[in-house]
C-alpha cells in the first residue's frame, strides 16, 4: 500500500486496487475518468482498468479502479513487439465505443481552438526572456498557426474516436504479452489525428529513447483527410511543449520545476523547425 501526490489527484494503492482522491476543483477530472472506465469495461473490457466505485461530490471526488500489471513505456527503448502492441492497443481505444454510444459522450477538452488561445497567451510570457532559437522557432510556429486555420476550425472533417487525451507513454503499460491504459482524465470524443499527435509529439515519446515515429504510424490506417490533419496536429502539440519546456527552463531556478535535462527546449525548437519544414 502507498500514496503518491500527482499534480491533479492523490492515488493510493492497496490490494489489487488504485484510488484516485481529486480537489474539488477537478470534479471534471474526475467525471471524466470514471465515464471512460465504464464505457471501456462495458465495450472493451480488459483495455483499462475495471472501475470499482466512485464518489462524484462536489467535495474532493474519488475514483476506485483495480490495478494493471505492467510497467510503463516510457523510459525504455521499444522494440517492434512493444511498439506494435502500443499501435494495437491505441487503434483499439479509438475505436472502442459503437458510434451511437461515442456520439453522446462529450468532446475532450484542450482541443486545438483552446490551445490556440493559450498559446497566443503565453507568448509574452517568452520573447524576450528565452534563448534565441527558442524564441525563433516559437515566432515561426505562431506564424503557421495564424496561417492554419487550425485552432478557428469548430469540427474537424474527419471521423470520430475516443481519445484518452494524454499521449504520455507512462500511461501505456506492458505487461509482457500485451499493453493497456490507464489515465482518462482528460478523455472524450476527439479524432484519430489529434490524439496521435498527443503520442508522437509528447516529450515522453522523444527525450529519452525516441519513438519510431514512422513504424509506430505505419500500423495506424489513416484517411486522406486524417493524414494532412495529422501533420498540423503534430505541429500544434510540438508548439505547446515548446512552451511548455521554455517554461520550465525559466523556472529553472527551482529544482522541483524540472523534469527534463537542461536543453531540452532547444531540442524541442528543432523539432518544430523540422516539423514546420
Amino acid at each position: 500500500m502507498g500514496a503518491h501526490q500527482w499534480g491533479t489527484h492523490a492515488v493510493t494503492f492497496a490490494a489489487g486496487g488504485v484510488t484516485k482522491r481529486f480537489p474539488a476543483t477537478a470534479h471534471e477530472r474526475a467525471v471524466r475518468e470514471w465515464r471512460a472506465l465504464t464505457l471501456l469495461d462495458r465495450h472493451a473490457p480488459g483495455l483499462a482498468p475495471r472501475p470499482y466505485s466512485c464518489d462524484l461530490g462536489d467535495a474532493g471526488p474519488v475514483v476506485s479502479m483495480s490495478l494493471l500489471p505492467g510497467v510503463p513505456l516510457r523510459g525504455a527503448p521499444l522494440d517492434g513487439e512493444r511498439l506494435t502492441r502500443l499501435a494495437r492497443t491505441v487503434n483499439a481505444l479509438h475505436s472502442a465505443l459503437p458510434a451511437d454510444v461515442l456520439a453522446r459522450v462529450p468532446v475532450r477538452p484542450e482541443g486545438p481552438a483552446e490551445l490556440g488561445a493559450r498559446l497566443r497567451g503565453w507568448a509574452p510570457r517568452v520573447r524576450g526572456r528565452v534563448d534565441a532559437a527558442v524564441e525563433g522557432a516559437v515566432d515561426a510556429g505562431l506564424a503557421w498557426l495564424d496561417a492554419s486555420g487550425l485552432d478557428r476550425t469548430e469540427q474537424a472533417a474527419v471521423p470520430a474516436v475516443f481519445g484518452p487525451g494524454d499521449g504520455n507513454l507512462a500511461n501505456y503499460l506492458w505487461d509482457g504479452s500485451r499493453v493497456r491504459v490507464v489515465d482518462f482524465e482528460d478523455s472524450g470524443r476527439s479524432d484519430r489525428a489529434y490524439e496521435l499527435a498527443e503520442i508522437t509529439e509528447h516529450v515522453a515519446s522523444w527525450v529519452e529513447h525516441p519513438l519510431d515515429v514512422t513504424a509506430f504510424l505505419s500500423h495506424v490506417e489513416l484517411t486522406a483527410a486524417e493524414t494532412v490533419r495529422l501533420r498540423d496536429c503534430r505541429r500544434l502539440i510540438a508548439l505547446v511543449w515548446l512552451f511548455l519546456l521554455s517554461f520550465e527552463d525559466l523556472a529553472s531556478g527551482d529544482p522541483a520545476a524540472r523534469r527534463n535535462p537542461p536543453g531540452t527546449a532547444r531540442r524541442q525548437a528543432g523539432r518544430l523547425l523540422a516539423l514546420l519544414g
